[in-house]
C-alpha cells in the first residue's frame, strides 16, 4: 500500500549530474565530449538560434517596413444597430453596460460609437469617449440623449 511516508521516485529518475572533463577514467575527460577542434568545441558556444554563423543574419538583409505610433489611441468600436439590439427603450449605455452585454471587451480601453445602422430607440448616452459625426445625427434624430 501507498502512503506518504513511504513514497519514493521511480528507479533511475534521479540521477546524478554528469561532471565532464574529469580525467581519461571518467568516460568523458579530455575533449569532455565535445569532439576535437571547431567551433562547437570552443568556450562561449552554444551560439544564439538566430546565428548564422556570421553570415548578415536575415532581420538584417530584410528591409523594415511601415510605422507603428506608440501614441495612436485603439477604439473599442460599437456600432448603433448592436446597441439596438441589445438594450431597450429608455436604458443609460455606458462602458459598463456595453461590458456586460458583450459589446466591448474591456473597461479600460476607450469606446467610439459608430453609425452603422439605425438607432429606433430613446437611450442616454453617458460616459462614451467618442462618437462619428454620422452617429452624434442618428442618435439626436432617435430622440436619445449624448451626457458628456
Amino acid at each position: 500500500m501507498i502512503t506518504l511516508s513511504n513514497l519514493k521516485p521511480k528507479r533511475g529518475a534521479n540521477t546524478k549530474k554528469t561532471r565532464v572533463g574529469r580525467g581519461i577514467g571518467s568516460g568523458l575527460g579530455k575533449t569532455a565530449g565535445r569532439g576535437q577542434k571547431g567551433q562547437k568545441s570552443r568556450e562561449g558556444d552554444p551560439k544564439e538560434p538566430w546565428f548564422e554563423g556570421g553570415q548578415t543574419p536575415i532581420y538584417r538583409r530584410l528591409p523594415k517596413r511601415g510605422f507603428n505610433n506608440p501614441f495612436s489611441i485603439r477604439y473599442q468600436e460599437v456600432n448603433l444597430n448592436r446597441i439596438n439590439e441589445k438594450f431597450n427603450d429608455g436604458e443609460v449605455v455606458n462602458k459598463q453596460t456595453l461590458y456586460e452585454r458583450k459589446l466591448i471587451r474591456s473597461l479600460r480601453k476607450p469606446v467610439k460609437i459608430l453609425a452603422k445602422g439605425n438607432l429606433s430607440k430613446k437611450l442616454v448616452f453617458e460616459g462614451i469617449d467618442k462618437f462619428s459625426k454620422k452617429a452624434i445625427e442618428l442618435i439626436n434624430l432617435s430622440g436619445s440623449e449624448i451626457k458628456v
